[in-house]
């Protein structure tokens, strides 16, 4: 099975898990500021559950590379939008400050 970090946390999940949902079921926030009430809950529209992943997920599907594609996002981001994200092995996660996740100073790093 493979393993998150994150926030201090591993957790274990299935192969091919969405990780948002992996993440947010083991009490891990996704969003900063109002994007905790206003968010497209897992569609891939609103673009708020962006999250730097190191390690082995899924490829960036159409809706994940249409959302990046916009401001304040880039495609040449290291991000991902944890809800179209599979995780596909052992991966670690960090969260950065901004509405949508886009900002420099991190949230929660995979240590803390």
């Amino acid at each position: 099975m493979p393993k998150v970090l994150a926030q201090g946390k591993t957790i274990e999940c299935d192969r091919g898990a969405k990780l948002g949902r992996v993440l947010q079921h083991n009490g891990i926030d996704l969003y900063n500021g109002g994007a905790k009430l206003i968010n497209c809950r897992g569609i891939g529209s609103c673009g708020t559950c962006a999250v730097k992943v190191e390690g082995e997920v899924s490829a960036a599907n159409w809706r994940d590379k249409a959302r990046r594609s916009l401001p304040p996002h880039s495609p040449t981001a290291e991000l991902r939008l944890a809800c179209q994200t599979q995780v596909l092995g052992d991966v670690k996660v960090t969260k950065f400050a901004g509405f949508w996740g886009e900002g420099s100073q991190i949230v929660w790093t995979p240590e803390g």
